[in-house]
Parts: structure tokens; sequence; C-alpha cells
């Protein structure tokens, strides 16, 4: 296989490529990242580092496998939001705004005051982050931290439901007209796909009194020609005679 160190000579090229130029008397402009290359260069291990193997002195070393596969990145709060958001999954539902002003955002809140945060959107975030300061910082366990952060996530979407509410009321006595509501359009659909089932339902039975009348109808053709038959078959005999 070969061994490709182009790469590792990104710095050394870009450079002698903005030092020289096409035209006598002028000279190339340098690219903005080649500072940054410099004080920062490019690895030059093409592989992974062979970790250290623990092991029982009388045992085998094992082969290492998956050397080149990314280590995977595990964070506290994965177990927590996977757990919030198995028990309300209509929270992911909901629409977000992922705006972060300088990326320190975090920064500015205190999960110790509660599960609200200044310029922050009440989501199962909130949760999350709340539940795990109360797991390292209020001595709480899982359990706790999950009940304690529940119970004041449900008591700011109740406010939150009240105030939408009051707000929509005040709007409807001015004049406001919000159209049909969720729960409205949903009944229309199931109401709507009732009637297309009606209809269809009507079509089969009208299908099958048909094909149960027609098979009445052959059943007696048949026993009429069976009664027939003997008398068919004298006369037959008769005139051979």
């Amino acid at each position: 296989m070969t061994r490709q160190f182009r790469p590792l000579r990104v710095y050394q090229t870009a450079k002698a490529a903005a030092s020289s130029s096409i035209f006598p008397g002028q000279k190339n402009v340098p690219p903005a990242w080649l500072p940054a290359i410099e004080s920062i260069p490019p690895t030059e291990v093409l592989t992974r580092p062979y970790a250290i193997q623990h092991r029982e002195p009388n045992r085998r070393a094992k082969k290492p496998s998956k050397l080149y596969k990314p280590t995977r990145i595990v964070y506290p709060e994965d177990k927590l939001r996977r757990t919030f958001y198995r028990d309300h999954p209509w929270e992911l539902a909901r629409p977000r705004m992922i705006l972060e002003m300088d990326g320190l955002d975090s920064r500015y809140c205190d999960w110790s005051k509660g599960v609200r945060q200044p310029g922050m959107a009440l989501s199962g975030e909130c949760v999350v982050q709340r539940q795990l300061w109360l797991m390292e910082h209020g001595g709480k366990t899982k359990e706790q931290a999950y009940d304690q952060a529940r119970k004041e996530f449900y008591q700011l979407r109740q406010e939150e439901e009240v105030e939408r509410r009051i707000a929509q009321e005040e709007a409807r006595m001015v004049g406001a007209y919000f159209g049909k509501t969720a729960m409205q359009v949903g009944m229309e659909l199931e109401d709507k796909e009732f009637e297309r089932w009606k209809n269809w339902a009507q079509e089969q039975n009208i299908k099958i009194d048909a094909e149960r009348s027609q098979a009445y109808t052959s059943f007696g053709n048949d026993a009429e020609e069976a009664e027939a038959a003997p008398g068919v078959v004298e006369e037959a005999e008769a005139q051979a005679a």
C-alpha cells in the first residue's frame, strides 16, 4: 500500500506558492489559514497509537480489533435525554429554535435556580440539564432528580398553556379568528375516512349479495336439469326401439 505524505507538506507547498509568482515583480496573496497551520501543523502519525493492554501475566495478549474505528463519544446527558424523550415523545414534535450568540450560551445558564432559564425556551433539554445538576450538586439520585425536574417542567408547561388560552380568549373578544383547532381538523379527517370506509363496505355487501344470489340461481338450474334428465333418457330409448 502506497502511503500519501502530501497532506503533511501543505504548509511548505502553500508558502512556496505564495512566495513565488508567475509575473515578475508581483507576489501571490498567502491564504488566511497559513499562520494557523504553521502554529498547529498536521500530525505525522498516520495510524492510531496502540493502546496499552492490561492483562494477566499468564494470559495471552489479544490482538486489538477496530483499531481504525473512531472512538464513540458518550456524554452523561445521553442516557438522561433518552429517558425523558421516551416518556415524553410529543416533546420532539414541538418546534425548536437552535441559535447561539457567541457559542458560550451554556455558561450563562444557572441550573441551580430551576428549569426555567433566561433567553432559553422551555424544552426537554432544560429538564435534562436540571436533572444533571441535581445529581452532581444536589445530592439526589437519578430517580429523585428526574422526578423533581419533571415536576418543575410540568408546572411551567401548565402556566404556558393557561397563558396561551387566556391570550387566545382575549384576542377572540376583539374579533380575532384563529381558524380550526388541531382537534377539529383531526375529527374532520376521521369523519371523512369513516364515510369512505362506509361506502366501501356497502359496495362490498352488494357484491357479496350478488354472488350469493347467483350461486342460488345456478344451483336451481342444475336441479331442474337433473329432474328433466330421466324423461329425456326414456324418450331417447323409446325412439331407438
